[in-house]
């Protein structure tokens, strides 16, 4: 009876690890309020805002989206007054931490459009992760399409 108790708590051991072991490999990054600016006719760029959030030390490396030949990842800033943007290779996302995509710091850039996005457009964006064990994860996010009264910066280049 003792060596079956052992052998059926040895395997239930092997059980629990195993979902552990399934449960830290699938690494999960959340999309928030994943939005991307309309344009107007003939308006060739745009940008998408979101807010991520990794449950561990992770980085955001690519998105992807059918509505424009090339994206990229951009960080704003300021110096000496004047608004400058720049291309980054990837943003990281500290574990549980958010990390906010907004037209004032890191932001996604779509550029060379299609076609025109408009108010209300459901814009599909696939974004690729890499924790630090170096497994990525690609999540697939509907950004609504909204028109902004403020700066346009997607012009800047």
């Amino acid at each position: 009876m003792t060596s079956f108790c052992t052998k059926r708590i040895k395997q239930l051991t092997l059980g629990l690890s195993l979902i552990g072991m399934a449960w830290q490999v699938s690494a999960q990054t959340l999309v928030n309020d994943a939005w991307v600016r309309a344009t107007v006719a003939g308006q060739h760029s745009t940008g998408a805002f979101m807010t991520l959030q990794a449950d561990s030390d992770s980085k955001l490396l690519s998105v992807q989206s059918p509505v424009a030949n090339t994206v990229q990842i951009h960080q704003s800033s300021m110096k000496d007054d004047v608004m400058s943007m720049s291309q980054v290779e990837s943003v990281a996302l500290p574990a549980g931490k958010s990390v906010s995509f907004d037209p004032h710091g890191y932001h996604i850039m779509l550029m060379d459009l299609t076609a025109q996005v408009k108010e209300g457009d459901k814009v599909p964006l696939t974004l690729t992760v890499e924790n630090a064990k170096g497994e990525k994860e690609t999540i697939k996010v509907d950004a609504d399409a909204r028109a902004l009264g403020m700066q346009d910066h997607s012009m800047m280049h």
